[in-house]
């Protein structure tokens, strides 16, 4: 992908958009103590310090040691726990083990990230095209970091019995239900998706999004907005969790054994309703607001409840291609992050923003993908096995990091990312 190789961005751009990306993340975390930034949740998350860390790790490692001489290391030490993955730059703390790292502490690591800063800040003029195009996978690659420091927060607050709020947001009356799901009617024949990489006037995309490439779609339809949490209910209440006819084996397994009966931070209550933990703490379930934090089986369990289908990857995208993705509820700023109801109106809606969509596609390599060359080329290929894609964005995916080519990507279980889905049908 020419991401790799030459950056999108105007010199002034770039700077801009350094300065914006490591500004938020330090932001993300203000409400944070050392102690609320330092442990983990689970295996599959990692502590508000180390994304701060890791981000700062990879613009010092791949930009200031390699590209700028006589660039000395904040401290030699800290790359072996601030490695993600990256087995070209060597051993690295065991991942189920990160929230063991007490030292440094969040105001050292504070500290590194503003002299990674400073200096990178000086070097970016003199920099080359390779260098400046690796400052803007890295910036986008915090941008990453950014949702999943929210959504990693979210797993660590929701085992605490006090149910923490980390940021206060007006409750105000229900949403009102949106009108009944419409259905709108896709693209067929052949159609091309995926990021044109040899065209810089594509804009950034991951080497994962391309090359560019053609499709036969039959006819369908995709939903003109997403599935609610009244619409969840309905599954429940009908014994969705129960009736293994609407499950993929593995998925029925996976119910059975985690005993799964609502969606991740769903909690029944004494009265027999439903609360939902969120960044702004426990409330009761919100019927119009879109359902979130659901696995791929359970999109899939209830789409076939619904008498419907997930929507490919490629049917997603055909229909958003046209749609702008700075639209939707995506985030700006420091601040709750939290899906909403859709608005009525014409056409497709929700598509950038609210929550991740589940497709039916298993993330797999595009008809001549090679990954870039180096440790970058790492970023993306080698987790092509087991996983389905995501489209769209969610409230805590940054505004500007959302695309129609972007390919979001989470093993079938997972679900403490905010995950929901849109139906599709065959006409």
């Amino acid at each position: 992908m020419a991401t790799l190789l030459k950056s999108t961005a105007a010199p002034d751009a770039l700077s801009s958009l350094f300065r914006n990306v490591r500004a938020l993340s330090e932001a993300l975390v203000a409400p944070l103590s050392d102690a609320d930034a330092t442990v983990q949740s689970m295996d599959d998350a990692s502590p508000a310090k180390w994304h701060l860390a890791h981000t700062t790790w990879f613009f010092e490692s791949f930009v200031l040691r390699d590209h700028v001489p006589g660039y000395q290391l904040f401290d030699d030490r800290w790359p072996f726990l601030f490695n993600s993955y990256y087995e070209v730059e060597g051993p690295r703390y065991a991942r189920p083990r990160r929230g063991m790292i007490t030292r440094p502490s969040l105001a050292e690591v504070l500290c590194w990230r503003a002299h990674v800063n400073a200096a990178l800040i000086e070097a970016l003029p003199e920099l080359g095209d390779r260098a400046r195009a690796l400052v803007e996978l890295g910036c986008h690659h915090e941008q990453q970091h950014q949702e999943l420091l929210l959504t990693d927060i979210l797993s660590l607050f929701a085992l605490n019995p006090l149910a923490p709020a980390i940021w206060d947001m007006p409750r105000g009356a229900p949403a009102p239900a949106p009108a009944p799901l419409r259905w709108i009617e896709g693209a067929h024949g052949i159609v091309e998706i995926g990021h044109d990489g040899t065209d810089v006037n594509a804009g950034f995309g991951f080497d994962c999004e391309g090359p560019r490439h053609p499709v036969l779609l039959p006819r369908h339809a995709l939903g003109d907005r997403l599935v609610t949490n009244a619409e969840w209910r309905g599954f429940i209440d009908d014994g969705g969790y129960e009736r293994p006819d609407f499950w993929l084996s593995d998925g029925w397994t996976w119910v059975q054994r985690e005993g799964i009966e609502a969606p991740l931070y769903w909690r029944h209550q004494p009265d027999g309703e439903w609360a939902q933990f969120a960044l702004d703490g426990l409330h009761p379930v919100r019927p119009a607001a879109p359902v979130t934090h659901i696995s791929y089986y359970e999109a899939d369990a209830f789409a076939r409840w619904a008498g419907a289908r997930l929507p490919t990857e490629a049917e997603w995208e055909s229909a958003a291609a046209t749609l702008d993705p700075l639209g939707g509820n995506q985030l700006d700023t420091a601040g709750p992050a939290r899906p909403r109801a859709a608005t009525n109106g014409e056409g497709l809606r929700q598509m950038f923003g609210d929550v991740w969509e589940w497709t039916a596609s298993a993330y797999l390599a595009y008809p001549g993908f090679r990954p870039a060359p180096g440790a970058v080329g790492e970023y993306n290929g080698k987790f092509m096995s087991g996983q389905f894609v995501l489209k769209g964005a969610s409230c805590a995916t940054p505004r500007g990091h959302a695309r129609a080519s972007y390919r979001n990507f989470f093993y079938p279980h997972q679900r403490w990312q905010f995950t929901g889905l849109r139906l599709a049908k065959d006409l």
